[in-house]
């Protein structure tokens, strides 16, 4: 490929596209220079006017940035009802939020948020009834919020504690390790790790992943070869011992674990997000060289646990849906695998706790959960509280009481303790929320796409609404990455519903709901059918009146952003509103930034084949906004700390929308400051990033006043 490079770009701000939204709101647009980049790939040659954009360090972007967020919170704070939507937000958010509990050390540790809080704050107490006490507060990390507790990991004994913090929303981490009796520091702070968890070797030191720290920008240059080291406390992390990765075994990610007994260092190691290496070291053996269990990349295989010398595994490989098998590491060849749970026609996710094996199956969506003991004998089906998502059923061997979380989209999360001998289970927490269930229904309804495959959808609304095509509705959808969406309670998703909205939730391909093949369906070659499925439930939805055109928003984020990117550009009349977060938009050039690479299982690059590239340049959001079509009303979110999926995505497909929209939609970008991809956004920017969403939509839909 031929790259035509240009010097540095000014951009002028200045009067560029005009338009006249409905209710007489005029919007000038600031204007985005074009460069004159041309790439070449396969012989044909692409232009990318707003390259300049990608560089996330110049003054240029920064005054770009601050010239569209002024012309968005203008419009925004001319919406009348916003602030009565954000005081509605605000009511049903402030309620007291507590996780599922789990034990460490003697004591019961459990996140908990009085309700409008920046974070969740870590509590714990002694034993189960002993008296509450705060042991890690994230709201003093910083005066703004922007600081987060991104991860915590505790010691074998419970007596270390390691936390991770993201700044800015950054996924680069500072971990801190404290005595958890005192929490007093222990050691020095390491610095720039990313994409990693801790796995503690007794109380030694742990074992931790990242990558050699960008010459360039931090935020958007590539980062490939992921390395594991070992951390002994109280020693200087320039010290660190390699122990995998690196030039002699490159991998793009690569994380860490140890058993229950502390025997087996378990390293997983992979160059995309699906499939992976597996590696062991027994630790018990001075040392003893690492081990391949999994040479390839063509399954998913974790360890959940061993028995001694052998292993059990949760693996897809010759089993769509997963099963668990058991391997004699004395004999560990993959014929020799034997079942423990075989693969069922539902998805199987595996956990431990109290010395059984926890099967939580997906059921066209929704949790399914059964108790077994290690050697596959069943010993129960779990009783849940309703249908839709239950989590947890996790814990050590010894506790003969563990704790599970069950929520749906009526449901408020709430959190139980399971009795592993009796099958019991009583309530533990139960939030008081302004929010009456009783007064929505929440039904799962199966629908037809483009090519006749039968997708589940799940639809919310306020009992007894008209099916006049006049709801509100929100499409909400994600289709990638094998991830599942299944029901889950929201107080943003709530106040949607109060003010007479529509929440639906499809489960497109490329998603995990039914497994493998569910997956495969919607990757690569395959990826336009994740769009026509989205596109069929928006139909499925306006052809049975809980909607119309002219009701609908399309949402999502991260590969949902560039699901609606795409499916806007594909169908720009399927819609009133489009809200693309985070969104991957540029398909030729996301696997140049951060780990973006690592996507191409999923998405397959420019570089693989000419026929790859003309599929990625068919529905690349970016480069399909065409001269002369109306699309729906837009807003554009993003972070301008974003080092996943980096700002330039949605900043170069608003510049493309806006420079050519052939209507008076408008065409807006959000960009949220000290912000990265999502995780650890404090309550403040939740709230009004929800509220900006909900009023632009609602707006553009011709509401002019809440009920």
């Amino acid at each position: 490929m031929k790259k035509k490079n240009f010097g540095l770009i000014l951009m002028m701000i200045g009067m560029a596209g005009t338009a006249t939204t409905g209710y007489g709101q005029r919007l000038t647009y600031p204007t985005t220079t074009k460069g004159t980049v041309v790439d070449e790939f396969w012989g044909e040659k692409i232009a990318d006017p707003y390259r300049w954009l990608e560089d996330d360090r110049s003054a240029e972007t920064k005054t770009w940035v601050e010239a569209e967020n002024k012309v968005t919170f203008d419009y925004l704070n001319a919406i009348p009802f916003r602030t009565k939507l954000k005081d509605q937000l605000t009511e049903i958010w402030n309620y007291e939020k507590i996780g599922t509990p789990f034990k460490e050390g003697g004591y019961t540790y459990f996140f908990k948020n009085n309700g409008l809080q920046q974070h969740a704050v870590l509590y714990r107490k002694l034993g189960e009834k002993g008296t509450e006490e705060v042991f890690l507060d994230p709201n003093t990390f910083s005066k703004d919020g922007s600081t987060s507790l991104a991860d915590v990991s505790f010691s074998k004994d419970g007596s270390l504690i390691a936390y991770s913090i993201s700044e800015g929303g950054s996924d680069w981490r500072k971990v801190i390790v404290l005595n958890a009796k005192d929490k007093s520091p222990v050691g020095d702070p390491l610095v720039d790790v990313k994409f990693s968890g801790i796995a503690w070797k007794g109380n030694d030191g742990f074992y931790y992943s990242s990558y050699d720290k960008p010459k360039g920008s931090e935020l958007s240059e590539k980062t490939d070869q992921h390395k594991l080291f070992y951390h002994k406390l109280n020693t200087a992390q320039s010290d660190d011992k390699l122990i995998f990765g690196g030039s002699a075994t490159p991998r793009r990610y690569v994380g860490a674990s140890l058993t229950d007994d502390q025997r087996y260092l378990i390293i997983s190691a992979a160059n995309t997000t699906t499939g992976n290496e597996l590696y062991y070291q027994d630790l018990k053996q001075p040392n003893s060289k690492i081990v391949c269990l999994q040479d390839h990349f063509d399954a998913n295989t974790g360890v959940v646990d061993n028995i001694g010398d052998s292993f059990l595994l949760e693996t897809n490989y010759k089993a769509a849906n997963n099963r668990l098998v058991k391997v004699d590491l004395k004999n560990p060849a993959k014929e020799n695998w034997k079942d423990v749970i075989p693969e069922t026609e539902n998805v199987l996710s595996i956990s431990t706790g109290g010395g059984y094996l926890f099967a939580n199956y997906l059921k066209d969506a929704v949790s399914v959960v059964i108790q077994y003991d290690y050697t596959g004998k069943k010993i129960r089906q779990i009783e849940l509280p309703g249908i839709g998502t239950a989590s947890g059923f996790s814990g050590k061997k010894t506790e003969k009481e563990i704790y599970f979380g069950f929520s749906n989209y009526i449901t408020p999360s709430s959190s139980y303790k399971f009795d592993v001998n009796s099958g019991s289970s009583t309530l533990y927490i139960k939030p008081k929320v302004k929010f009456d269930s009783d007064q929505y229904e929440s039904k799962q309804v199966f629908y037809t796409s483009k090519d006749g495959t039968k997708v589940p959808m799940i639809i919310t609304y306020k009992k007894g609404i008209a099916l006049n095509g006049k709801n509100p509705t929100i499409v909400y959808g994600y289709g990638g990455f094998n991830i599942s969406l299944t029901p889950g309670f929201s107080t943003s998703v709530a106040v949607w519903l109060a003010n007479g909205g529509v929440y639906a939730v499809p489960n497109l391909r490329g998603g995990g709901e039914y497994g493998q093949k569910w997956h495969d369906g919607g990757r690569q070659f395959n990826k336009l059918n994740v769009f026509h499925d989205f596109i069929a439930a928006a139909r499925y939805l306006q052809e049975n009146g809980y909607t119309s055109p002219e009701y609908t928003a399309l949402n999502g984020g991260s590969n949902g952003g560039l699901l609606v990117g795409a499916t806007m550009t594909i169908d720009p009349k399927i819609a009133k509103v489009a809200l693309p977060e985070v969104g991957v938009l540029d398909m030729l050039r996301y696997h140049t930034f951060t780990a973006g690479a690592g996507w191409s299982y999923d998405y397959g690059t420019v570089s693989d084949s000419k026929e790859m590239f003309d599929y990625l340049k068919a529905y690349s959001p970016v480069h399909n906004v065409k001269s002369g079509v109306c699309y729906p009303a837009t807003m554009v979110l993003t972070g301008d700390h974003d080092d996943r999926v980096v700002p330039a995505h949605s900043y170069k497909f608003a510049s493309e929308l806006q420079a050519k929209q052939a209507c008076d939609n408008p065409v807006l970008i959000r960009i949220e400051t000290k912000a990265g991809h999502g995780a650890g956004r404090s309550t403040d920017v939740l709230i009004n990033s929800t509220v900006d969403k909900y009023a632009f939509a609602l707006w553009n839909m011709g509401i002019k006043a809440l009920k």
